[in-house]
């Protein structure tokens, strides 16, 4: 089934692919329930059509995936967990410093710490978000 569905969707872009201007209006109506916005070209409303015939007949995008979208468009900092296994690396008045993420914390020059801000002072002498120090904000 998978490949005459590959095969149904290759079909679909190559239909795609020949519209002309007014049929792509007319495309878009069907597709979207709406006109698209004006002044487009038709070679990106079609490269939109492409896209959203992929989306439904193969899946779309996880919700997961959206969320950190929206928050991508709205100006907002993703948060990220380093797994463990990571290697954090971070140089610092001349020095480079290795920290490796392990479950439960960090480990640098053979000691455990619980958390990257107390390495970050460790390093600077100052107080520090550990998580911006390394770079995994």
């Amino acid at each position: 089934m998978k490949a005459e569905q590959n095969e149904d969707v290759s079909i679909q872009i190559s239909e795609i692919e020949a519209l002309d201007r007014a049929a792509c209006l007319d495309r878009w109506r069907e597709t979207f329930g709406r006109s698209p916005p004006k002044y487009l070209s038709p070679q990106f409303m079609k490269r939109v059509l492409i896209w959203e015939t992929q989306n439904r007949a193969l899946g779309g995008v996880s919700v997961r995936t959206t969320r950190r979208l929206k928050q991508i468009a709205a100006g907002k900092t993703l948060t990220t967990t380093a797994k463990p296994g990571s290697q954090l690396v971070r140089e610092w008045n001349g020095r480079t410093y290795q920290v490796e993420v392990v479950e439960g914390g960090y480990v640098m020059d053979g000691k455990t710490w619980r958390s990257l801000s107390a390495i970050a002072k460790y390093i600077t002498g100052a107080h520090w978000s550990g998580p911006r120090f390394f770079g995994v904000q």
